[in-house]
């Protein structure tokens, strides 16, 4: 099982941008999907974003055309490319690895936008 760790978390302010970095212990090319969530106190954690092994992407509506997924197999990394950020989407993201035999979490980083 790989393990995950998130970096690239930070405080910016509204319109601004940010990129998430995910690094896995392990090789990601058997992972079936490499995933982005987040969490915002007092809410259900969400999925944001995804890139499966074939190389699709799909995202929540509400980050469609702000956010870009982008996963390089030969670094075993999977990053979150975050533009134009609104105060609603401040949370604590966490990266996600599924593959057939087991789901992987890491420990998340904090993004907050101010207003």
């Amino acid at each position: 099982q790989v393990q995950l760790v998130e970096s690239g978390g930070g405080l910016v302010q509204a319109g601004g941008s940010l990129r998430l970095s995910c690094a896995a212990s392990a090789s990601i090319v058997n992972i079936d999907r490499m995933a982005w969530y987040r969490q915002a106190p007092g809410n259900e954690r969400e999925l944001v974003a995804f890139s499966t092994r074939s190389g699709s992407t799909n995202y929540r509506e509400s980050v469609k055309g702000r956010f870009s997924i982008s996963r390089d197999n030969a670094k075993n990394t999977v990053s979150l490319q975050m533009n134009s950020l609104k105060p609603e989407d401040t949370a604590v993201y966490y990266c996600q690895a599924v593959s057939w035999a087991y789901s992987a979490w890491g420990q998340g980083t904090q993004v907050t936008v101010s207003s």
